[in-house]
């Protein structure tokens, strides 16, 4: 037995199998919170899939990328910081996973330019369907009209109103995961709620002709 000295005197090496119940602590540590992580991380599937399907207006893309995600985030799950916005860590992802696909497919987004229009474009173009009241118009547009008309969006726009509008994030979240200042956010979603009521707004146009 080896001996070591301490301030008192001779005492024995403590035993080496000592180490092995402290690691298969922490080893059992570790599978309890990777558990908890992928159960909490689970609970954001539908809001996940609901930005994956606007932002790529296909189920089955969408379900491919949300699957993806979801992937990338147990494989890299030790990144996320405890306690903080786990909704927001998964989107970050979701985003990088269309991006990755949009670039495969030579579809990246293209950082287009969008000018602003009046205010009230909505109401005037409605206004020029018909007898038709316009309420009457707007409730006949279906879930996929919405989707086809957020695809007519400039992606840079189209990005922020989903995450906001559809996503339920703050701008602060939205911020985050875009990797953008707060003021962009805001100019962004304003010009991206203008462009999607001008795409509603012709689509209702022309259902109402």
């Amino acid at each position: 037995m080896l001996l070591v000295a301490d301030s008192v005197g001779l005492v024995a090496d403590p035993p080496s199998d000592q180490a092995e119940p402290t690691a298969a602590a922490e080893r059992a540590a570790e599978a309890r919170d990777r558990v908890h992580f992928e159960e909490e991380a689970l609970e954001h599937a539908d809001q996940l899939y609901r930005i994956a399907l606007r932002l790529s207006g296909s189920q089955q893309t969408a379900e491919e990328l949300v699957q993806e995600t979801y992937l990338r985030a147990f494989r890299g799950w030790r990144g996320y910081r405890p306690g903080s916005n786990l909704a927001a860590w998964l989107a970050t992802i979701l985003r990088n996973v269309f991006l990755d696909e949009a670039r495969k497919q030579s579809r990246r987004p293209a950082q287009e330019s969008f000018e602003d229009t009046s205010e009230y474009y909505l109401y005037n173009h409605l206004s020029e369907a018909g007898a038709e009241p316009q309420e009457a118009v707007l409730n006949r547009l279906s879930g996929g009209a919405i989707a086809e008309s957020l695809g007519d969006i400039p992606p840079m726009f189209r990005e922020v109103v989903v995450l906001v509008d559809i996503g339920d994030f703050s701008y602060q979240d939205a911020a985050d995961i875009l990797g953008i200042p707060i003021g962009t956010v805001m100019s962004r979603l304003h010009r991206g709620r203008r462009a999607l009521k001008q795409a509603l707004a012709s689509r209702a146009s022309e259902d109402a002709s």
